[in-house]
């Protein structure tokens, strides 16, 4: 294993920037101090000439499409993608094909990341109606969470038995996510617009089809049942202001039961957007108004939306652009949010310090991952080097994504990712990757 020396830092970790360097043994940080010198000849040294070194990203939900999904994307792809991003770790959901379901199915998945993944990774178990017998054999220490889609989304997998839902809430320990939108409000909604337009419904509709209502009714009802029965919930991407209201910020994340995600998408784009970015903007949950936004970013400054995520989920270009009712729901992203945030912080809409927290920190802290997320003598050496003066336009020729395209494209970006390192690996530097890839499967402190 190779010795790496990071000179010349602006180290940004647990509320602090401090300039520093950061000497790397094998896969651990061995050091952080004011100065470091070099002991050997076989020390690697990256002058970091002033630019910022934060933890690896953590990125607590993408689809990564593998197994069966391949043509949008797989496991290698996306994964080297993230490290470009300055996303070193992921955690991949159950919605592929076969359904992550088994534990044959998570053990498959396991085995192909082992194989193929550019960046560290974790897996949720997928809950449906009929395979709580299933979720009782997972064993907590060695997966991310169980996700629940209580709204059916790429994949169906909806759980829409109350009687289910409640036994699941109640049996298991893991970490429950939820994808949060009423599908009877849905349906009704779809509905009506299809009397009116047929499958070429306009897209700037698709915040009135899978509405505000729609969202609150799930997500309120979701965390109803988590203080009935104890279990720990935590409500994957809210896209409006008033879930927002659902949740707290009077303790420490370590201590609460109920937390919430926000995804970079319901934080950069708003309905306006639809008349120029089209289907290419079309999620599950929708993007909501400019209202909603900007309750969503108080929220995530304030504490009670506590971790940032991507929602990554590619999907073909010409099945983007199919007309509204065909249109799958879900975009790429590993590759630009962390240079979305950096723009946001380049607008003044929040700190350094802050962004670590929410895209690195807290991850950790809220999925219990085994000493990573840190800048912290004798955690693993996940570390990325930004500069944020090292403009670029996001284009087709620079997208990593296998689907080839992305809802950034002609964006203008300040900031660049330099160097990824994984594991105390140089993986990633100046476009280049390492010939070998260096993921490692997550653990957890359970």
């Amino acid at each position: 294993m190779s010795n790496i020396l990071i000179k010349n830092a602006k180290i940004v970790n647990e509320g602090q920037i401090f300039e520093g360097d950061i000497l790397i043994e094998n896969d651990i940080i061995k050091e952080v101090s004011n100065s470091i010198s070099a002991k050997s000849s076989n020390v690697k040294i990256i002058d970091a000439e002033g630019n910022y070194v934060i933890p690896g990203v953590i990125d607590d939900q993408v689809h990564f499409r593998e197994p069966g999904l391949t043509h949008k994307a797989t496991i290698e792809t996306e994964s080297k993608a993230a490290i470009a991003g300055g996303i070193t770790s992921y955690i991949e959901m159950p919605n592929t094909n076969p359904q992550t379901t088994t534990i044959e199915a998570l053990n498959e998945k396991f085995k192909i990341a082992s194989e193929t993944s550019y960046a560290n990774y974790s897996f949720m178990f997928g809950g449906t109606n009929d395979n709580l017998e299933e979720i009782l054999k997972v064993n907590p220490k060695e997966v991310a969470g169980l996700k629940l889609f209580l709204g059916s989304s790429t994949g169906n997998m909806l759980v829409d038995n109350p009687e289910v839902l409640e036994n699941i809430f109640s049996s298991t320990d893991m970490i429950i996510s939820v994808h949060c939108e009423d599908e009877a409000t849905i349906k009704a909604n779809l509905e009506v617009y299809k009397k009116e337009y047929g499958d070429n419904i306009p897209i700037k509709l698709h915040p009135h089809i899978r509405s505000e209502k729609a969202c609150y009714i799930s997500s309120s009802k979701a965390i109803e049942l988590a203080k009935k029965t104890g279990a720990r919930l935590h409500v994957f991407h809210l896209s409006t202001g008033i879930e927002t209201k659902l949740f707290s910020n009077k303790i420490p994340l370590k201590d609460k039961k109920i937390t919430a995600e926000v995804c970079v998408h319901h934080l950069w784009f708003s309905e306006e957007d639809y008349d120029t970015k089209g289907t290419l903007i079309k999620w599950n949950p929708a993007v909501k108004t400019a209202k909603d936004r900007e309750e969503l970013w108080k929220a995530f400054l304030d504490g009670r939306i506590d971790v940032l995520a991507t929602d990554h989920a590619p999907h073909t270009l010409e099945e983007k652009k199919q007309v509204y009712t065909k249109a799958p729901s879900g975009g790429p992203l590993v590759q630009h949010a962390l240079v979305a945030m950096l723009e946001a912080h380049h607008k003044g809409k929040i700190s350094m310090e802050k962004l670590v927290e929410k895209m690195c920190h807290n991850p950790a802290i809220l999925f219990q991952i085994e000493k990573r997320g840190f800048i912290k003598e004798g955690y693993f050496a996940d570390l990325v080097i930004v500069n944020l003066n090292n403009p670029w336009t996001v284009n087709k020729q620079n997208i990593l994504y296998k689907c080839g395209w992305s809802p950034f494209e002609g964006t203008a970006f300040k900031s660049r990712v330099t160097h990824t390192i994984l594991n105390g690996h140089l993986v990633y530097e100046n476009s280049k990757f390492s010939a070998t890839k260096h993921g490692k499967r997550l653990t957890f402190n359970r």
